[in-house]
């Protein structure tokens, strides 16, 4: 149980407990602004989460939240206490993440997006476990902003992601840039070409990943940039499955360096675009407000050893 104390004209402090089982769906709540939300992120009902919203209130004698027909607001009270109970939730997360450290096997949760992941992640983890052993590596492959997201509230410890990255108060290291190659199907009347530009492409049908993807901005910005629009015949969630459409004579795409090295059929070929292609960099990314464990510390240097530099060579050693 935690107390707060605060002071009054009277002498006499007034001590008010504060459960913390009931600050979490409160700073939750508060966040998002929504029960429904709200209750889902905390796997929670929302009859439960009223129940304990009301009895915060009730404990503090201060109303919280204003209720509105179609929303909610945070009382001056409420916004007081949103303030502290994230400097409070953070503390005790990190306290008992330190409390554990000595005392547990080692465990990483890493994020990557869905375009880095398959390609880096089984090289870059098979000799990090050749080295530490007793660290256990935890993937999550999402997009950006919900790798954003993860890392800001804790629930991974960093992510590999392509920058730019829109987040004021998280911390990102750039660890290598890589050629981004136009992929056409091996029969295509583009492929006798060995390079191309991307105006040859415009009068070609495209499969791009759909646009949660940070991958298909990069490209369309790309290609509006040499006023190029792309005519984008399918859009699909996942990049193996954009190679097998091209494969297949359903269009052209622009996909990775990493994809196009671990490519050994003979389907497709794959062709630069100029002197300036286009490029994306690679990087890691994570929250700095937050504790890192030893095994933590370990992969973030080791991936950052098997990389090359930025304006070097591409992928991973």
């Amino acid at each position: 149980m935690l107390v707060i104390t605060e002071s009054h004209y009277n002498p006499r402090s007034v001590r008010i407990p504060l459960n913390l089982q009931l600050l979490e769906p409160f700073a939750v709540l508060a966040r998002v602004k929504n029960f429904t939300r709200a209750a889902e992120e905390l796997h929670m009902t929302q009859p439960a989460l009223s129940r304990a919203i009301q009895k915060l209130e009730d404990q503090l004698g201060q109303p919280l939240f204003e209720r509105k027909p179609r929303a909610i607001a945070l009382t001056e009270h409420g916004q007081m206490l949103f303030e502290r109970s994230k400097e409070i939730l953070k503390l005790v997360d990190n306290t008992l993440l330190e409390l554990s450290e000595a005392g547990r096997r080692g465990r990483v949760r890493l994020g990557a997006i869905p375009t880095i992941a398959p390609y880096l992640l089984p090289k870059l983890l098979g000799s990090f476990a050749q080295k530490h052993p007793d660290v256990s590596v935890i993937v999550h492959e999402d997009t950006t902003n919900d790798l954003i997201k993860s890392c800001s509230q804790g629930d991974i410890d960093f992510a590999l992601v392509a920058l730019p990255i829109a987040s004021l108060h998280l911390k990102s290291e750039a660890l290598f840039t890589e050629e981004l190659f136009v992929v056409l199907p091996s029969a295509h009347p583009l492929a006798k070409a060995k390079k191309l530009t991307i105006e040859d492409t415009d009068a070609y049908p495209f499969v791009l990943l759909n646009e949660a993807h940070c991958l298909s901005e990069t490209i369309l910005s790309f290609c509006r940039r040499r006023a190029v629009q792309p005519v984008s015949v399918e859009h699909t969630s996942q990049l193996a499955t954009v190679l097998e459409l091209v494969a297949l004579g359903h269009g052209v795409s622009i996909v990775p360096e990493m994809a196009r090295r671990l490519d050994l059929g003979t389907t497709r070929v794959y062709r630069s675009l100029g002197s300036q292609p286009p490029t994306r960099t690679i990087a890691m990314l994570w929250n700095p407000e937050r504790f890192q464990s030893n095994a933590m510390k370990a992969l973030m240097a080791h991936t950052r050893s098997e990389s090359p530099p930025v304006s070097g060579a591409v992928g991973f050693h």
